[in-house]
């Protein structure tokens, strides 16, 4: 029969891509009419770099404070301590400039803004649920009132997605918020502005865009125009991840690899789910505190060896975009990643067998465990992918 869907339209006014950041964001900032610009951006980018002051400098009179102590996985209190600084500064727009923790805590301070959130509790009543069925209970809110300029120094992609994620520390669980307007109005991706982000975090960051591609060709409900997408996202970061591990200084390499994270995240658009690299991964991240592209290092070659009885063709499609038909894709996802020096075990991150019972228990709450290609029936289930990923 025909595919069917709905393709989701998203407030992004512009992608603007391969032209330096500040003088983009000066441009961007007059267009938006924004007059109290809000920083939000790495630590050390803005004390190692000049890169951050150029910002500064550009916006002129525009600039209106910065915040600089974001940690990974956006803890709630920290968005909290951005929300009172951009308060404090009357901020009427939000620049993010790091990787996708300083992105989803930009999108998170602007729900702040919007609600009066002064409190960790605040945030409850935004999260998504997730019932024992899988099914997920968004709940209907006001998107944020004024606009967020993203410029990302890596490839985790959040910057074109309309979710944030942020870590609830009384729990120690990541969380899931949606609403539309929370995505950026203005994407900028200058690739000289990732030289400085360390090797491996720009690597696996580029192995999380892989991530997003793969599990969406791998998807239940993928049709032509996702898949499209995701296999040439697949074709371009296997090219050009090991170019830039072999030259950190090849631009057009970044920006290629740019470019891919981009379309990697397309299928957003209308609703192409994920699979349990996805699921475990977010887990991994807010329990277990992996850096969110170590997550698809360690899981997604597992993952895609425990879905293929489900979907070989499927992967057969990724291994033939990664240049290799024939060959089983988790196979080649381990080789790949091996080359480029990323870890591959979750011994390699940290996570014990002692901790796989609460990582399973948790993950059954995430969505993308109930829409992984081949079911998983419960604990038991993600316990032998977590096990088979042991080391």
């Amino acid at each position: 029969m025909p595919a069917v869907g709905i393709f989701q339209n998203v407030p992004i006014d512009r992608v603007v891509y391969g032209r330096p950041a500040a003088s983009v964001l000066a441009e961007e900032a007059a267009r938006l009419g924004a007059v109290r610009v809000f920083l939000m951006v790495s630590r050390t980018l803005d004390r190692e770099t000049s890169w951050i002051q150029e910002m500064r400098s550009a916006l002129g009179n525009r600039y209106a404070g910065s915040f600089d102590g974001m940690p990974s996985h956006t803890p709630r209190d920290a968005v909290l301590s951005a929300t009172a600084a951009a308060r404090a500064a009357g901020a009427d727009s939000i620049v993010t400039f790091g990787g996708g923790s300083i992105t989803d805590a930009g999108k998170m301070v602007r729900l702040a803004l919007r609600h009066g959130i002064d409190d960790a509790a605040g945030f409850d009543r935004f999260a998504i649920q997730v019932l024992p069925d899988g099914r997920r209970i968004s709940p209907p809110f006001e998107g944020p009132a004024i606009p967020q300029i993203a410029i990302p120094t890596t490839l985790s992609a959040g910057d074109f997605n309309a979710v944030a994620g942020a870590t609830d520390t009384r729990t120690m669980l990541k969380e899931v918020f949606h609403q539309p307007a929370m995505i950026p109005r203005v994407i900028v991706l200058d690739p000289a502005v990732t030289v400085r982000t360390p090797q491996w975090l720009w690597l696996s960051t580029g192995i999380r865009a892989l991530d997003h591609a793969v599990e969406s060709v791998c998807a239940l409900n993928a049709d032509v125009r996702s898949t499209s997408e995701s296999l040439g996202a697949i074709r371009l970061l296997a090219r050009a991840l090991p170019r830039t591990l072999a030259n950190p200084a090849d631009l057009d390499a970044r920006l290629e690899a740019q470019m891919a994270m981009w379309m990697s995240m397309e299928h957003h658009r209308y609703g192409v789910s994920k699979g349990a690299s996805h699921g475990i991964g977010h887990v991994l991240g807010g329990t277990c505190n992996v850096p969110h592209g170590y997550t698809s290092c360690v899981m997604l070659p597992y993952v895609m060896r425990y879905n293929e009885p489900a979907n070989a063709e499927k992967q057969a499609l990724v291994a033939e975009a990664m240049g290799h038909p024939g060959r089983p894709a988790w196979e080649l996802l381990h080789e790949f990643i091996a080359g480029l020096g990323m870890p591959r075990t979750l011994a390699a991150v940290g996570v014990t067998e002692e901790k796989f019972q609460t990582v399973a228990e948790v993950a059954l709450l995430d969505h993308y465990l109930h829409t992984n290609p081949r079911p998983i029936g419960g604990v038991a289930d993600i316990l032998e992918i977590l096990r088979a990923a042991a080391g």
